[in-house]
């Protein structure tokens, strides 16, 4: 067994770019081997400085390339498909951003192709399951220290939108995320998914019904919500409120300095998720690269892709119907249980 992954990321905008930097100085077991995007001189202003490391333009490319063990996908999701099924056939430890792809009938085929595999190579970038408050409720949770977990509250908000935005990606790109962490919280698939179009904001672009309440069902009855606002201009902020039988606990509110000065008092908002989860995004990293030493994963499965990819198709067609949508979900594979 390899003592170090030499990791191609795929995909040098935002997500890439952070993860190069956090690879090339935070992450342990692993190092950045080649860079790869279409736009080449991007991919080489992305190297610069990390010793050993390529810059290249096509996938391939780095697929083949022998000083290559392991590959990390962040493309746009539309990309994934292709490269997953390439990286899989090169039995190539695997950490994809989500989406895993973007619909459910192409994620279902990516999971019989690791099914016949025989054993797990993806691990899906849920990162909220490596923050430090989520992974408290969810001991809290699995340990029933306050009973049995009854509903969960979750609000998603974000300052503003990028140009583009569609109505659907307020589900697709952002409620994914809830879809994700309920099923983490829960240990259940979701069942059913309504979503409610009430009064809008004036910042919304054309187009685009912000906010939006989201409520979603689990298999024991378990009752979530959640908040979406994508333009609600003060910051980024994301938070959970869980129900037990015996106490409430909530996750995700306002921390850091409070400060009272000047006649004035208060603390500071994040402005984005690389600030709110960056952390997160650390723990992430070091458990896949751990993990895949290991020959393993360690952290969200394809089924998992899968399975929001699913949820994230019932909230589309929720949001367009206004009725309450059945998730549709095949037999999870043995590999997966």
């Amino acid at each position: 067994m390899t003592k170090t992954l030499r990791v191609a990321v795929i995909g040098a905008g935002r997500m890439g770019a952070d993860h190069i930097k956090r690879l090339s100085t935070r992450i342990h077991g692993a190092e950045v081997a080649a860079v790869v995007d279409v736009d080449l001189a991007r991919a080489q202003a992305a190297i610069e400085g990390i010793d050993g490391a390529v810059a290249l333009a096509s996938a391939d490319e780095a697929l083949n390339n022998g000083d290559v063990n392991a590959v990390l996908i962040a493309t746009p999701g539309f990309l994934h498909e292709e490269i997953l099924y390439k990286a899989l056939e090169k039995d190539f430890p695997i950490l994809c951003e989500k989406p895993l792809t973007p619909d459910a009938e192409s994620a279902w085929k990516v999971v019989q192709a690791e099914q016949a595999l025989g054993h797990k190579r993806i691990q899906v970038g849920f990162m909220r399951r490596f923050d430090a408050e989520y992974s408290a409720l969810g001991a809290i949770i699995r340990n029933s220290e306050l009973g049995e977990l009854l509903m969960l509250h979750h609000q998603h908000r974000n300052p503003t939108t990028p140009e583009g935005f569609t109505n659907e990606m307020l589900i697709n790109d952002s409620v994914v995320h809830e879809f994700d962490a309920i099923r983490y919280f829960t240990g259940e698939e979701i069942t059913s998914v309504q979503v409610r179009l009430g009064k809008p904001t004036r910042s919304a672009p054309n187009g685009q019904h912000d906010p939006q309440h989201v409520l979603l069902e689990t298999e024991s009855g378990v009752l979530a919500d959640v908040e979406i606002y994508v333009n609600a201009k003060f910051g980024y902020q994301v938070a959970t409120q869980a129900s037990f039988e015996d106490g409430i606990v909530s996750i995700g509110g306002d921390n850091g300095p409070y400060v009272q000065a000047a006649g004035k008092w208060g603390g500071n908002v994040t402005p984005g998720f690389e600030e709110r989860f960056g952390t997160a995004y650390d723990v992430e990293v070091q458990a896949w690269a751990d993990a895949a030493l290991r020959g393993e994963i360690g952290g969200p499965t394809a089924w998992d892709g899968y399975a929001t990819a699913a949820c994230c198709e019932a909230g589309v067609e929720a949001q367009k119907s206004g009725e309450k949508v059945k998730v549709q979900l095949n037999t999870k594979p043995d590999l997966y249980k």
